[in-house]
C-alpha cells in the first residue's frame, strides 16, 4: 500500500493526525497488529523502517506501511527537533503561570511538607509519562487520541480529544487572562499613570487582542513544534529572570514588611527583624510544616504543577532519532529543572514574606512598593513567558481536533490555519467577554488534568500492554491501576474544594490558577 504512495505524499501525510486508519481499520487486524510485539521496535525508530520498508515482507507490509507512516505523520520530515529544543519546549509545556502561586502553597504547607509533596508530584508525572511512552512504544503511534482509540475504540480517542481540548483550552484562557490584567498595571506602572483616563493602551482587551495577533498566532501557525524550541528557550530564560529576582529581593526586603500604603518610603529601612527585646519576630521564622484550612488547595495546585502530558506525544514525535529512553530523558529532565525552580521560587518568595505572601506572588511585591522597577520587569518577563507559552500548549488542541473531526485528512495549510485562528479567536472571546468563565475551567481543570495525568496513561497501558507480555496481575499493572486511582483520589479532592468555595462563598480555589 505504502510503495505506490510518492514518497511527497508519504511525508506530507505527516502533520495531519491521519492516516491513522489505513487498511488497518478492522478491529480484527488492530488487535493482530498490537499482539504481535516484536515490530514495536521498529515502530519506535520509524525512519529505520521507512528506509528499509521496500525490503519487508508483504506480511510486515501493513506495520511498516500503516503503523510507521502514522508515527511520522505529525511532521512532514523525520523528527528533526535536537534534544535541547524539545527539552526546551516540554520545560515550556509545564511552565505555566503555576509557579506564581508556589511561594503562597509553602506558606500553608510549610517548607518540609513542600518538599515532600512536590517530589511525590515530579515522581508521579515522571513515571506516568514512562507509561505513556511505553504504550505508545507498543502500537507505534505517537498521539494521545491514537492510543486511547487502540484501548477502548472511538470512545477512547473522543475522551483523550476532549480532555485535552478542554484543559489547554482552559490553560491558553488562563494565561491570556493573566495578559488582560497584567499588562495593563504594568503600562501604567512604567507610563507612572495613576488614574487611567480611559487610554486604548490600558485597555486590557485591545492588548490582549495585540498580543494574540502579533505574537502568538504566527507561532501557533508553525508547522512543527521543533521551530518554538527558540521561543521556548527564551520563554524558560524569562522565569530564571523571575526566579533570580525573587532571590535577590529575598535578601532585600525587611521583614516584617511594612505596607507601602501605610508608611512614607523612607520608614521602611528602620524596620528590622528583631524586636526592641533582641527577640526574633515570630513572623519572621519559616514554619517547617504547617497545616491549615488552606492546606488541602495547595495539593491539587502541586498535583497540576507538571501537566505536560498533551504535548509530551508531539514532542516525541518530532525527536531526532527518537527512543523510548531517549524521550524519557527528555521528560525527566524537564521535569528536574522545573523541579528545582518550583522549590527555589516558592522557598525565596516564602522567606521574603512569610504568613503574608499572596496567592499571586508578584502582587506581594507591590504591596511593598507599586513603582519597583526590578519587579516590573520580573512582570514583562512573566508576560513573556506566558504568552510564548500558548502556542506550544494550543498545538495538541489542534492535533486533537484533527483527530476527532478529520482523522483521514492529509496535511493541509488552510485547514491548519483555520484550526488555530479558530481556537484563537474564541480564547479571545472567551476571556474579553466571559471572564467570569476561568471559575468553570477550575471545574475543568479538576477533571481533565487527573485524567491525562493519571488515569488515562495507566488504563492505556493496562489495556494496550498484551497480556502476554503482562499479565493483569503483574507488578507493572497493579501500579498502574494504583496509579489510577491517584488520579481519581486527585479529581474528588480536587472536585471537592472547589464546591466547598462555591458554596461558602470564598474563591481560594480558583485564585491558585
Amino acid at each position: 500500500m505504502s510503495e505506490d504512495i510518492p514518497a511527497e505524499t508519504v511525508e506530507t501525510a505527516a502533520e495531519v493526525n491521519s492516516v491513522p486508519n489505513g487498511k488497518g481499520h478492522e478491529p480484527g487486524e488492530e488487535i493482530t497488529a498490537s499482539a504481535k510485539t516484536p515490530p514495536a521496535e521498529d515502530c519506535e525508530n520509524p525512519h529505520r523502517t521507512e528506509n528499509a520498508e521496500a525490503n519487508l515482507p508483504d506480511s510486515q507490509e501493513f506495520l511498516s506501511g500503516v503503523e510507521d507512516k502514522k508515527t511520522t505523520r505529525f511532521t512532514d520530515f523525520e523528527g528533526k527537533t535536537s534534544f535541547g529544543m524539545s527539552v526546551f519546549n516540554l520545560g515550556n509545556a509545564i511552565m505555566g503561570s503555576g509557579i506564581l502561586g508556589l511561594a503562597y502553597a509553602m506558606a500553608n504547607t510549610g517548607v518540609i511538607l513542600f518538599l515532600v509533596l512536590l517530589t511525590v508530584v515530579a515522581a508521579l508525572s515522571s513515571y506516568s509519562i514512562h507509561l505513556l511512552l511505553k504504550s505508545s512504544g507498543i502500537v507505534g503511534i505517537r498521539a494521545y487520541e491514537q492510543l486511547g482509540y487502540r484501548a477502548f475504540g472511538t470512545p477512547g480517542k473522543m475522551a483523550a480529544g476532549i480532555a485535552i481540548t478542554l484543559q489547554n483550552i482552559g490553560a491558553m484562557s488562563s494565561y491570556l487572562y493573566i495578559v488582560k490584567y497584567e499588562f495593563p498595571l504594568v503600562i501604567q506602572a512604567f507610563l507612572k499613570v495613576d488614574y487611567p483616563a480611559g487610554e486604548w493602551y490600558l485597555n486590557g482587551n485591545y492588548l490582549v487582542v495585540i498580543v494574540s495577533l502579533a505574537v502568538i498566532l504566527p507561532l501557533a501557525l508553525m508547522k512543527q513544534l521543533g521551530y518554538l524550541g527558540y521561543t521556548s528557550g527564551f520563554s524558560l530564560s524569562c522565569m530564571v529572570f523571575f526566579l533570580i529576582s525573587v532571590i535577590y529581593k529575598k535578601f532585600n526586603t525587611p521583614c516584617p514588611f511594612v505596607n507601602f500604603t501605610f508608611n512614607g518610603t523612607a520608614s521602611v529601612l528602620n524596620v528590622s527583624a528583631t524586636d526592641p527585646g533582641g527577640e526574633d519576630d515570630p513572623a519572621c521564622i519559616p514554619k517547617m510544616a504547617n497545616l491549615n484550612s488552606q492546606t488541602a488547595y495547595t495539593i491539587p495546585i502541586l498535583a497540576f504543577a507538571f501537566v505536560c502530558h498533551p504535548e509530551v506525544l508531539p514532542i516525541y514525535t518530532e525527536l531526532r532519532n527518537a527512543s523510548k529512553k531517549k524521550m524519557q530523558h527528555v521528560a525527566n529532565i524537564s521535569i528536574a529543572v522545573m523541579y528545582g525552580m518550583y522549590f527555589l521560587a516558592a522557598l525565596f518568595g516564602y522567606l521574603t514574606f512569610y504568613g503574608e505572601v499572596e496567592a499571586e506572588l508578584l502582587h506581594t511585591y507591590s504591596r511593598i512598593d507599586p513603582y519597583d522597577t526590578l519587579i516590573l520587569c520580573v512582570r514583562v518577563a512573566v508576560l513573556t513567558a506566558v504568552t510564548l507559552t500558548v502556542p506550544i500548549v494550543l498545538f495538541p488542541v489542534r492535533r486533537a481536533i484533527q483527530q476527532m473531526m478529520f482523522p483521514n485528512k492529509t496535511f493541509y495549510w488552510p485547514r491548519h490555519i483555520a484550526i488555530a485562528f479558530v481556537l484563537l479567536t474564541f480564547i479571545n472571546l472567551l476571556v474579553i467577554f466571559a471572564p467570569n468563565i476561568l471559575g468553570i475551567f477550575g471545574v475543568i481543570g479538576a477533571t481533565s488534568a487527573p485524567c491525562l495525568i493519571f488515569i488515562f496513561p495507566a488504563v492505556f497501558y493496562i489495556r494496550i500492554v498484551p497480556k502476554e507480555e503482562e499479565p493483569l496481575r503483574s507488578v507493572p499493572k497493579i501500579l498502574a491501576a494504583c496509579f489510577a486511582g491517584i488520579g481519581f483520589l486527585f479529581m474528588i479532592m480536587s472536585l471537592s474544594f472547589i464546591i466547598i468555595d462555591w458554596t461558602s462563598g470564598t474563591s481560594k480555589a480558583s485564585s491558585g490558577h
